[in-house]
């Protein structure tokens, strides 16, 4: 089966979608508005497992993986396949962030 030219391939799409162009969006741009911008979910994980501890994780965030035989890689497996359990977990790490401490 033949492939059509290459510009029939790339009609209709945005530039930035174009594998021969370069992304329109700089991502090494500063995101002043994004308090999680360059804090990577293996750090947030780690931090909420050391102030918090998976017992009380799994209180707080009703999760199986805190739950049950909890440890930082079955829980970051879960966390980045499951949206709702992430958005959870980033907004306990907000909130500890928030919070006035030593």
């Amino acid at each position: 089966m033949r492939r059509p030219p290459r510009d029939v391939l790339h009609r209709g799409l945005t530039p930035a979608l174009r594998r021969d162009r370069p992304p329109s969006i700089d991502m090494t741009q500063p995101q002043p508005n994004n308090p999680l911008h360059g804090v990577t979910l293996q750090m947030i994980l780690e931090h909420l497992v050391a102030q918090h501890g998976w017992e009380q994780l799994g209180r707080m965030i009703d999760i199986r993986c805190f739950k049950y035989d909890p440890s930082i890689k079955s829980s970051l497996q879960f966390l980045r396949r499951t949206p709702w359990a992430r958005q959870q977990v980033e907004a306990l790490y907000l909130r500890d962030k928030a919070k006035p401490g030593p």
